[in-house]
């Protein structure tokens, strides 16, 4: 067993397990993207950082991928991870605008601007579908093809493999298929439907009424 401490809480895990496991163990949410359960763990999209205590010093690592370490002093929520988490996210949205994961990441973390230039790739690499192809299906009828800027998913040569089994799994997966509610109204590469941008204040008889209480009186929400 490694102790390990987490959010300043102590805590013990069998050797082997990630920071993300663990802190997944205690309850404690850490967002994802390119992470799912019965997946080899990638690290590809850095979404699910923490920031690692070394002394005086620290560092952000990626979760999925980080083992536990005896002694490890862990942080997931610190103002150093928000920060970085917001950007990664504006740099998600900017190639991904459409997607309905995203863009209610960024409601739930309070991003009100993408400050990127907005470029729908369609894809942000996460590589769930080649995974689930590979390790789930058994096929391996997709792949990444390209470098750098030109890296995608595709199959060789596009022509579809006789490995395919069209069974979906790779759509079914995909964190940037589901498009947003109001994928065709964005305001500046953010939908915003799911992000109240104004104070809310309730009244002091509050029956949850789904009503809110602002300057020009009741507003139903």
């Amino acid at each position: 067993m490694v102790e390990l401490t987490i959010d300043r809480i102590k805590t013990r895990v069998p050797e082997g397990t990630t920071v993300l496991e663990a802190a997944g163990e205690m309850g404690i949410v850490i967002p994802t993207l390119c992470h799912y359960s019965g997946l080899s763990p990638y690290g590809a999209c850095r979404v699910c950082i923490v920031e690692v205590i070394k002394g005086d010093r620290s560092s952000l690592e990626a979760s999925c991928t980080l083992p536990v370490a005896e002694g490890q002093v862990i942080l997931t929520a610190s103002e150093k991870v928000k920060r970085a988490r917001k950007v990664i996210i504006e740099l998600l949205i900017s190639s991904c605008p459409n997607s309905k994961t995203l863009q209610d990441m960024a409601a739930n973390m309070g991003i009100n601007e993408v400050r990127f230039k907005i470029k729908d790739r369609n894809c942000i690499l996460c590589g769930l579908c080649v995974r689930y192809c590979k390790e789930q299906m058994q096929s391996g009828g997709i792949g990444f093809i390209g470098r750098g800027t030109s890296r995608r998913v595709s199959v060789a040569f596009g022509v579809t493999p006789e490995e395919c089994r069209n069974c979906g799994g790779c759509e079914w997966i995909c964190p940037v298929c589901e498009r947003a509610c109001t994928a065709d109204n964005l305001v500046n590469g953010l939908c915003g439907g799911c992000q109240n941008l104004t104070p809310v204040e309730t009244c002091p008889f509050c029956t949850y009424c789904s009503e809110s209480v602002g300057a020009t009186g009741h507003k139903v929400y």
